[in-house]
């Protein structure tokens, strides 16, 4: 459960905006969610190795960061500043299905959290 608790602040956070619970709270999980997808879950590194033509398998956590080596901690965030093609940044960011479903949870998260600050704006709550 240690690994996988961000997918039960998936479920809350939904819960929240469908019972209209108060926006701090909503806030708060969504930057719980977005934290958790792009940093904590379990994926595979998916950095490019020295041949450039394979992806690394090794474990990782978060869709942003890379896995035990050095180079690929930080390859992946530098593919997404420094886009040579966009297809390479998709295949080595986003390897697998579940790659994407969770990069999908972050920027999720990120735009919940944002209307989680600006619908008080225009609703005036």
């Amino acid at each position: 459960m240690r690994l996988y608790w961000g997918y039960v602040a998936v479920g809350a956070l939904v819960v929240a905006w469908t019972q209209r619970w108060a926006l701090p709270i909503i806030a708060a999980l969504s930057v719980a969610v977005f934290a958790y997808a792009s940093f904590q879950v379990p994926v595979w590194c998916g950095a490019v190795n020295r041949d450039g033509r394979t992806y690394c398998r090794n474990n990782a956590y978060g869709v942003l960061m890379g896995c035990r080596n050095r180079q690929h901690r930080w390859q992946k965030l530098k593919m997404i500043v420094l886009r040579s093609k966009v297809g390479d940044v998709s295949r080595a960011v986003f390897p697998t299905a579940k790659e994407k479903f969770n990069a999908f949870l972050a920027v999720a998260g990120l735009l919940s959290a944002i209307a989680a600050v600006i619908v008080p704006v225009f609703t005036g709550d």
